[in-house]
């Protein structure tokens, strides 16, 4: 323990600060020490009571007082050195000391603590006073001025400069130390210069004397002591003072040590390699020093020297000098065991704890084991005896071979610091301990066995928590990254790869801040909304969402503040999406299917077949789509693509619309939404997957005729079923007389309804008759990629085979056999007129003057109107033309997409891409019959298209064909009011033209 000596040096006001003692028997404050190597002679003493010096300097800035009320022994250099430093002190303000060229200056107050323990002087620097600066420690000699404090001579003289694990400069001396002035073995004085400079080369600096005193009294009769940079031991004996300029004439007289020099002192090492014998001054070029005091001799020495040797000692390895020191006077010869041994390692780890061994019994240093016992084993953090270990959480054990000491890593006394190796975040635990183990044996009576290790544990890797607190219910990341000591901060954050600064997510919907923990760490906290547009959102399940948050941390780390970065990704699945429920509905023509909007096109879309039922493919297939703010509504005509018939008679159409709900990135098929509906018919055709064919004829003659007499080209294909007006077919493309052509990418099957006519007999030919002319073309259009043929695919397919497109025009004996769609004379023109100016409204008859030739191309800007002209040939003046569907296409392919409406059932409409408009028809002597012809003005909007084409389906109808549910009842006639099926009317001749082609170039290329 400490009690038994005291160490004091402390600098600043008196009323500040006041020396730490435990049982010493003076108070001391602020002495000036003395740099005595060699013990004077009790003549020389002084009473410390007999004098009090008082100094004040730059009124009262700085006071020195040394002041004793019990017995204080100083030599007379000590009182000189005192008075010296007093003087310097005083000149501090622009005089220099004798001893160094910078100037002496106060010492701030809290730079410098210092304490005596176990004989070693203890002095730390507070690094806060240091920041910035660079310092440089000199020990003071009275005889010989500063010395330089380096490492060969810190080994030497037993001085020891590092830090503690804060990185506070720390400073240990030996009592026994070159430059320490020593009072009888008690009492022991060391002056330290601090010199800090804002330089490295340490100009302008700026001094500070520093004294420490230290009593130690209580001596062992051998004490070692094992710092971090040298070995010492200390033997108790009384011998003179070291000298070599006195010999004695009857040297002679003892011829069997002749070999010991006189009066002078002499070291014989024993290694492996022999014994080497030399003198002191030798021993100090090689490193050692060895002295004497009045009742001690001590010999220093580096770690492996080449005097040495490493032996192994219960398991731990230990530095050993085995030494004799040898001295002979007159008719005496001492020698003295200098052996010293001290541990190189023992040192073990675990992810929790580190555990120093030391031998308990080292053989070297006892003589006889069996005496052998341990008086006293304790430990100490720093300069601090730790009396109760336990409390701390330390572990001290000892048994018959060892003496452990276990520290938690993380425990108080240490210092956990943050670092970062190869890119990896983890902590290194510092922490400075120290061992004395005292104990007996016959051969030495008490020894103080005193090891000082610093111990660093290696780079523990500890990779960063990324902990996930975020409550699905508040809609709010909360996202912990943790645990980290006090010296990481976090300087940046990237979220969804934008990089943000700290203050910069406190204005968005971002919030981090830091959360404290008991044990001394900390976390950080992010939290971000759900509803962010960095936060990444993915439809999952069948209802729920997915949200992900893609975070990247950059801390700075330790004292070199290291940037580390750290990625994380943090995801919350939420159950906050309805999957839609579609309500379906029948009118006397028409299926209707209603579902909400939400979540269509984002989350899931709707699919026709294979096919996604989108714009293109609803108006293909003749699908009326409205929607509004919550809801779509489709309508399905009964004879639009894409129905499936499930039953066809001749009273009645069974027909199902099936739709398909889907995830967008999955396909995955979430629903099927399904809409069945019976209907009434008077005449339709289905063309069916197998290549089936039903139609429903209607009786259109005047007079009437006998349905069932009508036939197919096979005579023997009769009507399944029939009445006064309408004849039921059900045939195969494979029979009754259907042929088949090839038109572009569709497979065209075709076969006529007739009716045969009977004969009135007459006296002589040619006969005549009384029944009408019926004929009805009928046509089923099948693509050909899609065809399947009957049988080739199983009878419960996974996606039902799409059904074919059918029309029905009736044809006349006498007209010429024209192409399919061509059941009318049309013929199309476009006109070269310009576009009137934006304040005229309408346009002119001029804009229809002149035209372009069948194979001319039309060069127009975007948003300038092409003008089409439709007009019919060869009919009746009384027949009118009607414009039932138009669409543009890149291409002349009838079937070409995609494709763009511009008028369906006969009404322009005005989608996002082309707007079309009507144009009236004035009467001309070009234009005689105004009902047959019809003018289109069609503007692109959003298509930067290159060339496009205009193709038109037709119909030509009689005003004896007006009557209720006839096409017939003008331009765009309301759809309820048209009984035939959008398209392929059975009332009207129908017809197909094409316009074009267009191009559509930029004005800057133009």
């Amino acid at each position: 323990s400490s009690e038994d000596h005291h160490c004091a040096g402390i600098t600043g006001t008196a009323e500040t600060r006041s020396a730490r003692s435990t049982s010493s028997t003076c108070t001391e404050k602020n002495h000036v020490p003395s740099a005595e190597n060699k013990p004077m002679h009790s003549n020389t003493r002084v009473r410390e009571e007999d004098f009090a010096a008082h100094a004040q300097v730059s009124g009262d800035r700085w006071r020195l007082w040394v002041t004793c009320y019990t017995v204080h022994v100083l030599t007379l250099q000590d009182l000189a050195v005192f008075l010296t430093v007093l003087a310097g002190t005083r000149e501090a303000n622009g005089s220099s000391s004798p001893t160094d060229s910078s100037a002496l200056y106060v010492l701030p107050l809290g730079f410098v603590e210092s304490s005596c323990h176990s004989r070693i002087f203890w002095m730390k620097l507070n690094k806060l006073l240091l920041q910035g600066k660079f310092f440089q420690l000199e020990i003071y000699d009275p005889y010989s001025g500063p010395v330089v404090l380096d490492e060969k001579l810190a080994s030497r003289c037993g001085y020891v400069l590092s830090e503690d694990v804060w990185g506070n400069p720390v400073f240990r001396a030996s009592v026994l130390g070159c430059h320490v002035a020593n009072e009888a073995d008690e009492l022991f004085s060391l002056t330290v210069n601090i010199k800090v400079s804002s330089f490295s080369s340490m100009r302008a600096a700026v001094t500070y004397t520093y004294p420490m005193y230290c009593s130690y009294a209580s001596w062992a009769s051998r004490e070692i002591v094992c710092e971090e940079n040298y070995m010492e031991v200390s033997v108790k004996t009384d011998v003179p003072a070291v000298s070599n300029d006195y010999t004695v004439a009857w040297m002679s007289a003892l011829p069997e040590i002749h070999n010991v020099a006189y009066q002078q002192w002499q070291l014989m090492f024993v290694s492996p390699s022999g014994r080497k014998r030399i003198t002191v001054s030798d021993a100090v070029k090689l490193g050692y020093s060895f002295n004497n005091t009045l009742s001690r001799v001590y010999l220093r020495a580096p770690y492996h020297s080449n005097e040495s040797d490493v032996s192994v000692v219960s398991g731990v390895n230990m530095n050993m000098i085995t030494s004799t020191s040898m001295y002979r006077q007159r008719w005496l010869l001492l020698l003295i065991d200098t052996t010293v041994s001290c541990p190189v390692d023992g040192i073990s780890f675990t992810d929790t704890t580190l555990t120093w061994t030391v031998p308990r019994v080292i053989p070297t240093l006892v003589v006889q084991e069996s005496t052998f016992l341990s008086k006293s084993i304790v430990m100490g953090v720093d300069d601090q005896v730790i009396v109760n270990p336990e409390e701390m959480n330390y572990l001290l054990e000892y048994n018959e071979t060892h003496i452990r000491i276990t520290i938690p890593i993380g425990a108080e006394g240490g210092k956990l610091e943050s670092s970062i190796s190869g890119g990896v975040y983890g902590v290194i635990y510092y922490i400075d301990l120290f061992l004395e183990h005292t104990w007996t044996d016959t051969g030495w009576q008490t020894t103080k066995y005193t090891v000082i290790k610093s111990i660093t544990t290696p780079f523990m890797p500890q990779i960063p928590t990324v902990i996930n607190n975020t409550e699905p219910e508040e809609r709010l990341f909360n996202v912990a990254f943790g645990h980290f000591l006090p010296d990481v901060s976090l300087v940046a954050i990237t979220v969804g790869n934008v990089p943000f600064s700290l203050r910069e997510p406190q204005h968005r919907s971002f919030k981090i801040y830091e959360t404290p923990f008991s044990n001394g760490t900390k976390a950080f906290i992010l939290e971000v909304s759900f509803d962010d547009p960095y936060v990444l959102k993915e439809y999952v399940n069948r209802n729920e969402t997915k949200y992900t948050l893609l975070v990247n941390y950059t801390l700075s780390v330790g004292l070199e503040m290291t940037l580390y970065y750290h990625s994380a990704e943090v995801e919350c699945v939420v159950a906050d999406i309805e999957v839609p429920e579609a309500v379906g509905s029948c009118d006397e023509e028409n299926l209707y299917l209603t579902l909400p909007t939400f979540g269509l096109h984002q989350y899931w879309d709707l699919y026709l077949g294979n096919k996604i039922l989108n714009q293109h493919v609803a108006l293909t297939n003749g699908y009326l789509a409205a929607t509004n703010s919550t809801h779509l509504i489709l309508q399905i005509p009964l004879f639009a693509g894409g129905l499936i018939y499930e039953e066809v008679s001749f009273q009645k159409i069974k027909a199902r619309f099936d739709v398909a709900l889907r995830k967008i990135r999955t396909m995955e098929t979430l629903q099927m939404f399904s809409i069945s509906c019976s209907f009434n018919s008077s005449a339709f055709i289905i063309c069916h997957p197998d290549g089936t064919i039903m139609v429903s004829a209607q009786m259109k003659t005047v007079p009437a005729i006998d349905m069932s007499k009508t036939k197919l080209r096979d005579s023997s294909c009769k009507p399944r079923e029939y009445n006064e007006a309408h004849a039921f077919f059900k045939f195969h493309v494979t029979t009754c007389g259907t042929s088949v052509r090839f038109e572009g990418d569709h497979i065209i099957y075709e076969n006529e309804i007739s009716y045969e006519k009977e004969t009135l007999p007459r006296q002589s030919i040619p006969t005549i008759t009384r029944d009408p002319d019926y004929r009805l073309t009928v046509l089923c259009y099948y693509q050909a990629k899609e065809t399947l043929v009957l049988g080739a695919f199983s009878s419960h397919p996974a996606t039902s085979p799409p059904f074919g497109s059918g029309t029905m025009f009736p044809r006349s004996n006498t007209a010429a056999y024209r192409r399919v769609r061509q059941a009318l004379n049309v013929v199309s023109r476009v006109s070269k007129g310009k576009s009137p100016p934006m304040e005229i409204r309408e346009f002119p008859n001029e804009s229809f003057m002149e035209f372009y030739g069948p194979s001319m191309a039309e060069v127009k800007q975007p948003m300038e109107p092409v003008f089409i002209e439709v007009e019919l040939k060869d009919e009746s003046p009384s027949v009118e033309l009607y414009l039932e569907n138009c669409w543009v296409a890149r291409s002349s392919d009838f079937d070409n997409t995609p494709r763009w409406n511009i008028t369906v059932d006969g009404c322009e409409i005005n989608g996002s891409e082309f707007a079309a408009e009507f144009c009236p028809v004035p009467a001309s002597p070009r234009v005689r019959h105004p009902s047959h012809f019809k003018r289109l003005a069609v503007r692109t909007l959003a298509q930067q298209l290159e060339q496009v084409y205009v193709h038109c389906l037709v119909a030509a109808c009689s005003p004896t064909n007006t009557q209720p549910g006839s096409t017939c009842r003008g331009q765009c006639s309301s759809s309820r009011e048209r009984k035939g099926f959008p398209g392929h009317p059975s009332d009207s001749l129908q017809g197909y033209v094409l316009a074009g082609p267009v191009r559509i170039v930029s004005p800057d290329l133009r």
